[in-house]
């Protein structure tokens, strides 16, 4: 029986007998990889666009990849908030599958649904109606902005899309089948690539576009990936089984107790990646050339962090399933070996990435002057992954333990170190490019140690959701 064929037969068991009903859980490394490896697929396959993004715009000039840089963060900001509601119900849906309701597990799918679409409607709006204005105010140069604007002016529509996916997400995640988020997402590249080629530069016949074009390929890709999802889980009976698509029944108890769960995750997420952006506000500051740089490292940034992101959504999905199956006690063995698998990941990139630094740039620009002056930024991201290993997968397991109000108030001391110090180098010490993407280091660094020491020391084991 091959690999693949063995994980599916595991999954099929009576639920007495699955891996997630046994009297005592596995959580044996094998059973880790069999349920981080798909989210670790299918970010493979995300980053795919991103990279494919940034390469293709690379060649359009500096100004599209400076442009995309800011357009995509500030769609990005917004779109966190969808994430951390999602992240909020997949950690109750994994509680309830370790629980053995999955009548409730519908109903938890519901609520979210209801809570997500007109957040969506509240963000397109936003987007659609004030995001000129905002950029303008934030963005310096006159030639990024226009692209900015321009980017977004297709980019918005993808927000409805790209909250569906993350619903789905939170259930395939919560129910431990993560193999169909690595074929969404597969999907989701391969049309995305077809189209950022066919739509930037003209070719096969279409309009050429630039930036808009990368922008509109984006989202076509999303709405197919959406459709692929909705497909599949009713192939699949799913609905039938979870009682998914029970509208209509509307239970204020449920969805205060998400809300509550999932509100801190939301807001941590969106000043997260605000953060995120003011760091790229700040670095264009220092001119064309520094965001440009700064994008380039950001593709790579993210291909380094694959292993990290399916590891950390495994982690805290499987800490809430521990705490429902009533097997704390367990919880450090399991956080110990996710940290083993995913810095054997990272080490594993970044091993690449320290030998071939040349050619990785060179994916994204043909610019002698751009490659050389990326390389130094690269070596500091690469000794950064290892200590976001650690951070992610830890702050991941605070988030499963349900006390999601703790994890805010940790992520909130990690941005404010984090602000400050990137602040301090570019408006104090008029410093590189370089040396302000120091602040990884620092930000993986306290997250680690802040995460660590709650888990340590916390009350958790008596959170309930």
């Amino acid at each position: 029986m091959s690999p693949l064929r063995k994980v599916k037969a595991t999954f099929d068991l009576p639920l007495h007998l699955n891996f997630f009903h046994q009297v005592k859980p596995n959580i044996s490394y094998s059973r880790i990889w069999n349920i981080a490896y798909p989210i670790i697929l299918g970010s493979v396959a995300q980053n795919l666009i991103n990279v494919t993004d940034t390469a293709f715009l690379g060649r359009v000039g500096e100004v599209a990849l400076g442009a995309s840089a800011l357009g995509g963060m500030f769609y990005l900001v917004l779109n966190m908030l969808g994430l951390g509601f999602g992240t909020g119900a997949q950690i109750i849906i994994a509680r309830r599958f370790g629980e053995g309701k999955n009548h409730l597990i519908g109903k938890t799918f519901v609520h979210a649904f209801y809570f997500m679409m007109p957040l969506a409607l509240l963000a397109f709006f936003v987007l659609l109606f004030f995001g000129s204005q905002i950029l303008r105010l934030l963005i310096n140069s006159d030639a990024i902005y226009q692209a900015s604007v321009s980017f977004l002016d297709f980019r918005v529509y993808g927000l409805f899309f790209a909250f569906g996916q993350i619903l789905f997400r939170s259930f395939y995640i919560g129910i431990a089948r993560t193999q169909i988020i690595t074929w969404s997402t597969l999907i989701m590249a391969i049309v995305n690539i077809a189209l950022d080629y066919a739509l930037i530069f003209g070719n096969w016949g279409f309009p050429e576009m630039g930036i808009e074009g990368a922008a509109l390929a984006s989202v076509i890709a999303e709405g197919i990936a959406l459709a692929f999802l909705i497909i599949n889980t009713q192939y699949r009976k799913h609905p039938e089984k979870y009682n998914l698509y029970q509208f209509g029944i509307w239970d204020k108890a449920l969805f205060t107790r998400t809300f509550k769960l999932s509100g801190p995750i939301m807001l941590q997420n969106f000043l997260s990646l605000s953060v995120w952006f003011a760091f790229f506000l700040l670095v264009e500051k220092l001119g064309e050339q520094a965001l440009a740089i700064s994008n380039i490292i950001r593709s790579v940034y993210v291909v380094l962090m694959i292993p990290i992101w399916g590891f950390a959504s495994a982690s805290n999905s499987l800490v809430s399933y521990l705490i429902g199956m009533k097997f704390p006690e367990m919880i450090f063995k399991l956080l110990k070996r996710i940290l083993v698998l995913c810095i054997s990941g990272v080490l594993m990139l970044i091993s690449i990435s320290i030998i071939f630094p040349q050619a990785i740039i060179s994916i994204y620009t043909n610019n002698p002057e751009l490659i050389a002056n990326s390389i130094p930024v690269l070596q500091v991201v690469n000794s950064s992954a290892v200590l976001l290993a650690i951070g992610f997968v830890l702050f991941n397991g605070v988030l499963g333990t349900g006390k999601t109000n703790i994890s805010f108030m940790i992520e909130m001391i990690v941005l404010g170190f984090y602000l400050i110090y990137v602040y301090f180098l570019i408006n104090i010490l008029d410093a590189n490019v370089t040396m302000v993407w120091t602040a990884e280091v620092l930000y993986g660094l306290i997250l680690s140690i802040l995460s660590w020491i709650y888990l340590k020391k916390g009350k958790w084991i008596s959170a309930k959701l």
